[in-house]
């Protein structure tokens, strides 16, 4: 039934079924954590012999006769550097491998900028007047949360069906004071778009008025398909290499949801000039990341194409979980006028827009049902969603039976939630 076609007295009516409904939920008391996208105990387990294989000290040194337990090699193991460029597309020399987080690479990344500047640049951005970001949305949350919290304006920009809109994007850096575009161009956060070739060329041949700009480029879900025909994602720094522009992109990557995410390993590629400057300055912040994690990685996978098979265990496990999402959203909220959502093909996330100025009172009735979501708004720069109508779906943490029994919690909060609204609306 399309709640939208309603009258005032058919919607009490509906809203007397939904809350009947609704406390039939709540009398569950369940405990279903759908906040973040955390990989599960099953998916954790996959990796469990990659503790195995370093088991002597001999174990311990590359090829090359380097011993990973000491101190040096501020960039990372080479071998770790080979593996990362055949999933990010950057020649393996122009690559930085860290720690567990490429989220601490990126923070690390704008700080360097706030303080120091770019390649090529104009001085420390805390110098300028203002320095503004273009924030696709809805987007990552703590992408923001890195801009807020060095005082950077945020500039928002539909996420189209491809990828950002360009129009607005092309516009938007006409001003000097825009340094920087947040960009999650596979499977993006929460939405799970790709960016399609020609958004991907567009972006590369960007002319921003800035010198300073750049693109900060976060391929989390790189080889994180759930299908075997996945999505296909265009190399960013070979186009921006064909503009001009190979000064453009930084581009991250990280194993925190492929091994263990507070144990992985992160990757930031660019161009060698960018590289280089990058690394003049960490040299003066660390001697060096975790290289017995790198090793790890690089003896259990060996290549790029030893992770994507090993990832087809990965969407294994989450398939089924995505899938009763998706039939669950499909038999409750089909028809009702009030709800629309993705359907990706990888990833970690499902976005769901209810009825405008129902989001928050969604995920309250949910959250009193026992059912904890990502807040509403949060998929927003500084927390401001302004529709009142995104809700990030995480599905991959509880078990199928939680998260069959917390989508049709959020359903009917949806439900609830908009059907209330409307009655408010004609009265």
């Amino acid at each position: 039934m399309n709640y939208l076609d309603m009258n005032l007295e058919m919607l009490l009516e509906s809203e007397r079924q939904l809350l009947y409904e609704y406390e039939q939920h709540r009398e569950q008391n369940l405990k279903i954590d759908m906040t973040r996208g955390k990989p599960c105990v099953e998916q954790l387990d996959l990796s469990e012999n990659m503790l195995k294989v370093i088991s002597c000290n001999e174990d311990c040194f590359t090829d090359y006769g380097f011993d990973c337990r000491n101190y040096g090699l501020v960039d990372g193991l080479d071998y770790a550097k080979q593996i990362f460029s055949g999933i990010i597309g950057v020649p393996w020399q122009q690559i930085i491998v860290g720690g567990n987080s490429s989220l601490n690479l990126m923070y690390d990344a704008v700080a360097r900028c706030m303080l120091y500047g770019v390649y090529g640049g104009n001085g420390p951005w805390v110098k300028a007047d203002k320095v503004k970001f273009i924030c696709p949305v809805p987007g990552y949350d703590r992408h923001f949360a890195i801009c807020e919290s060095l005082g950077i304006e945020m500039v928002n920009v539909p996420l189209l069906s491809d990828g950002p809109d360009m129009d607005a994007v092309e516009e938007l850096i006409k001003d000097e004071a825009v340094k920087g575009m947040w960009c999650v161009p596979k499977y993006s956060n929460p939405t799970g778009t790709t960016y399609s070739d020609a958004v991907i060329k567009r972006i590369a041949a960007m002319r921003p008025a800035s010198k300073d700009f750049r693109i900060f480029w976060d391929n989390a879900y790189a080889v994180h398909d759930i299908y075997d025909d996945g999505d296909v994602l265009m190399d960013l720094l070979p186009e921006c290499e064909k503009n001009g522009n190979e000064n453009l992109p930084y581009i991250f990557t990280s194993t925190s949801k492929i091994t263990y995410p507070g144990s992985g390993v992160s990757a930031l590629g660019a161009s060698r000039a960018n590289i280089d400057h990058i690394k003049s300055i960490m040299q003066k912040q660390t001697i060096g990341h975790d290289k017995m994690n790198m090793l790890r990685h690089v003896k259990y996978f060996k290549t790029a194409d030893g992770i994507r098979e090993y990832m087809k265990k990965h969407a294994a496990i989450l398939r089924p979980k995505f899938e009763a999402c998706q039939r669950i959203l499909s038999e409750k909220l089909d028809g009702t006028g009030i709800a629309e959502w993705t359907s990706p093909k990888g990833g970690y996330f499902i976005s769901l827009n209810v009825y405008p100025g129902c989001a928050r009172n969604t995920v309250a009735l949910a959250k009193e049902a026992g059912v904890v979501l990502t807040e509403a708004g949060a998929t927003f720069p500084y927390h401001k969603d302004p529709n009142d109508t995104n809700i990030r779906i995480a599905p991959s943490f509880p078990k199928v039976e939680e998260l069959e029994k917390g989508i049709e919690v959020l359903c009917a909060s949806a439900k609830l939630a908009s059907v209330r609204k409307l009655i408010e609306e004609k009265k």
